[in-house]
């Protein structure tokens, strides 16, 4: 039986107040979009004109005025100014008021998000294990009506989450590199990453890992979605289309160039340096729909099961309407 390919919705939480977000996503359901998938910053990447709204009362609210839509974050951090034990009981609650549509993204983060809380920011690999840890005590939780969990990171005594999901929650691990990404394989019910890199990273190296973290898991590897935030701009007017990759100038730093900042004015002066052809690196740029849809395909011939879709611009009304009208149709017909 083969996985089927879902199309969602990045609700640009950087970019939009949560009113305004929420607006755009309840019309993503209505457009046929099948989920709708949301960031948790603290601070956004741009100072002038970014947003930052919780997630988690955000996907309350979008589930209250939804019925059909998969929604979740992408990604959320449950291990430095969460605590993974109140992430469980708040995701918990989310999935009893929304059975079977909630799903948990998680990552080792960002220090734009923790630092400027005052929070130590540890190396990677510490990063890395306070994830497996959390994602751990958060199954345990949920599992569980009675938990005692003491690990390296996280201790918790005689606790449990008394709203509980029939089912369990899935939990999606958000990876740049093999190892997140095999541990996803591994343990994960999904895989996260975004697009714009250079195709080996998902041919070599991430599909890969998650394939070897199936394998080592004695796993199907239909049980784990293979998702990945493709980012688009789609537009008449090819110039245009270019244009409006502006506000997300901060994908294209490399690595090393965000390393450690933790104030948004400091990321945008950065990110205001790049030239537009550096800028809109990261985003598929297309006036013709068929061509459009040419370069999304590949990413599900890499093995990509579940596409969402990433616009950059200020009218995502527009954005919406265009993908309702000449892309999705497009992408139904060809993958089902």
């Amino acid at each position: 039986m083969s996985i089927p390919i879902r199309f969602g919705y990045k609700a640009s939480a950087e970019q939009f107040g949560p009113q305004e977000l929420l607006d755009y996503a309840v019309a993503a359901e209505d457009a046929g979009f099948d989920s709708v998938f949301i960031s948790d910053h603290f601070q956004p990447w741009m100072h002038d004109g970014g947003h930052a709204p919780a997630a988690l009362p955000w996907l309350g609210a979008l589930g209250a005025r939804t019925c059909r839509i998969l929604m979740g974050t992408s990604v959320l951090t449950p291990t430095f100014r969460y605590h993974p034990a109140v992430v469980a009981q708040s995701i918990a609650t989310l999935a009893v008021l929304n059975p079977g549509r909630i799903v948990l993204g998680v990552g080792t983060g960002e220090a734009l998000n923790e630092v400027t809380l005052g929070l130590d920011w540890p190396e990677p690999p510490e990063r890395f294990q306070r994830l497996k840890e959390s994602i751990a005590l958060m199954r345990e939780l949920w599992e569980h009506e009675r938990v005692t969990f003491d690990g390296t990171f996280w201790k918790v005594e005689d606790a449990t989450v008394y709203d509980r999901p029939d089912r369990p929650v899935p939990v999606y691990i958000g990876a740049a590199g093999p190892a997140a990404a095999r541990l996803a394989g591994r343990i994960a019910e999904g895989f996260i990453t975004t697009s714009g890199k250079d195709r080996a990273l998902y041919t070599d190296t991430l599909l890969p890992a998650v394939a070897d973290g199936v394998a080592k898991g004695e796993r199907d590897a239909e049980e784990v979605d293979r998702m990945i935030e493709v980012k688009v701009s789609y537009h008449p007017d090819l110039e245009k289309a270019r244009e409006r990759t502006r506000f997300w100038a901060p994908l294209a730093l490399s690595a090393e160039e965000k390393m450690g900042i933790h104030d948004p004015r400091e990321m945008q002066r950065r990110a205001a340096a790049l030239p537009i052809e550096r800028a809109a690196s990261r985003f598929i740029v297309s006036d013709d729909p068929d061509e459009h849809v040419e370069r999304i395909a590949e990413y599900v011939e890499m093995g990509f099961r579940h596409l969402v879709f990433h616009d950059p611009g200020a009218d995502q009304s527009a954005f919406l309407q265009r993908y309702a009208d000449d892309i999705l149709p497009r992408l139904r017909r060809r993958f089902g």
